[in-house]
């Protein structure tokens, strides 16, 4: 028998890859925070002598989840200034308020409240765009959790950086210092076709083939950013974005709601990933992406949470319900996105589009060792016909008990292990009184 670090025997073992699987009397055998091996529970048991076993007789383990887009230190302003279209909320709310407060210590206190929602909801790795990346790599790190971490590029000065040669200096130098950390993934991230010109994304295009860099950007979030860039530039957004070279199988465009048959067919020929986020679409009012003509058009359509100040949570169990019940009523096709296909957007999808998909996104032998276990005997996803149509439309992150990362837990039985929710909640209070002046505002509502 070979000795093994940890031997996990779930009620369904649901690997992603193959799409559907949901194994019975199935194992999980883990070592040195990788899997060895998926196989029944009972060859498992012959093979293995497991320093630790796990039985979980009423849940499902799968893997974590991966939020392809989120702002994650921006949970410090969940609900400011809601029910406003977004160049309102961007412009009279949110950039104010950071102009005036983001600063390193603002960025460590939002990052620590957003990885306690993280691992409570059974995400392991999270695709971030914010300012102060290196202080979210030392977050990342006392979390335990994954990151793709933006490397942020805007042509503006913000408390981080003083125009876009100034960003590009920083986002080299933080690309250096945690390129071989194995938690964090470096990623370039302009920031929006109407934040960034010209010169700044030809230099981006040229650093991500030269350091093989994924590049995620906000593109064709809302209509008035496309009649924008069509009288700036006499071009749509995707237009002026292919013309300059930028998009590639390295590319992933951010919301994506306003697109033509033709783009769609154009972001596939090139091999663009697309991170959805159908809550913060929704509340903003920005438009419905179309996935099911992108998937069916063949391409990468992963799911984000976006931040928690545009949706208002950090929830990928809802975030995914959202995205299959929505895809269904935009196609008019209830197959259009079936609970199993929504599953690998949250996970495989995600990871195939920042380029770690031979470690992340499946339960398979010889990838990294993450995973969570939802409880599915709770009375609202109960019976179980389904054990995947269950997590994707019925099951709530409270019933995550276990999240797990390299084979170490960060939560079990529901108890954070590597992060003070505590502590974090009372800082965000702190900011909470900072930034009071800047959520304050009239939504234009005539409701009497």
């Amino acid at each position: 028998m070979q000795d093994i670090d940890l031997l996990v025997r779930p009620r369904w073992l649901i690997p992603v890859q193959p799409e559907g699987a949901a194994l019975e009397a199935h194992a999980l055998a883990v070592h040195e925070g990788r899997i060895l091996a998926v196989l029944p529970a009972a060859e498992a048991e012959r093979l293995y002598r497991p320093a630790q076993t796990i039985d979980l007789a009423d849940h499902a383990v799968l893997p974590g989840f991966i939020n392809l887009h989120t702002h994650a230190a921006m949970s410090l302003m969940r609900g400011m200034a809601d029910d406003l279209p977004l160049m309102r909320w961007l412009s009279e709310h949110i950039w104010p308020a950071e102009g005036a407060s983001v600063s390193e210590e603002y960025v460590a206190d939002g990052l620590r409240l957003a990885c306690a929602e993280f691992i409570r909801g059974g995400q392991t790795c999270f695709n971030d765009m914010y300012f102060f990346p290196e202080t979210a790599a030392e977050i990342v790190g006392e979390a335990g959790l994954r990151a793709a971490l933006g490397l942020i590029v805007i042509d503006f000065p913000t408390p981080y950086a003083s125009d876009a040669d100034d960003y590009l200096h920083k986002a080299l130098a933080c690309h250096d210092r945690i390129k071989h950390r194995g938690d964090l993934y470096p990623v370039f991230a302009p920031h929006g076709p109407y934040t960034v010109s010209d010169a700044p994304l030809k230099r981006i295009r040229a650093y991500a083939n030269e350091l093989g860099v994924p590049i995620h950007m906000h593109v064709h979030e809302t209509a008035d950013e496309v009649q924008q860039q069509l009288r700036s530039s006499g071009q749509r957004p995707l237009e002026r974005l292919e013309a300059l070279d930028l998009l590639g199988n390295d590319f992933i465009a951010v919301h994506m709601t306003q697109l033509t048959d033709e783009e769609i067919a154009l972001v596939a020929r090139y091999g663009v990933s697309v991170a959805h986020c159908p809550q913060s679409n929704l509340k903003l009012a920005s438009g419905f992406c179309p996935v099911a003509k992108l998937l069916e058009a063949g391409v990468n359509v992963g799911i984000g949470t976006d931040g928690a100040a545009s949706n208002n949570d950090l929830d990928m169990l809802e975030e995914m319900r959202t995205a299959a019940l929505l895809a269904k009523a935009v196609a008019g096709q209830p197959s259009a996105v079936a609970a199993p296909r929504a599953l690998h957007m949250a996970t495989l999808a995600g990871a195939r589009a920042l380029g770690v998909n031979h470690e992340l996104g499946s339960l398979e032998a010889g990838k990294a060792a993450d995973f969570i276990a939802i409880d599915l005997s709770d009375a609202a996803t109960q019976p179980v016909y389904n054990p995947i149509a269950q997590i994707v439309y019925s099951a709530a992150r409270h019933q995550i008990t276990d999240t797990f990362v390299a084979g170490q837990p960060l939560m079990r039985n529901r108890q954070l292990l590597s992060v003070d929710a505590e502590a974090a909640i009372a800082r965000a209070a702190y900011w909470q009184q900072r930034l009071q002046p800047f959520a304050a505002h009239d939504s234009g509502s005539d409701i009497q």
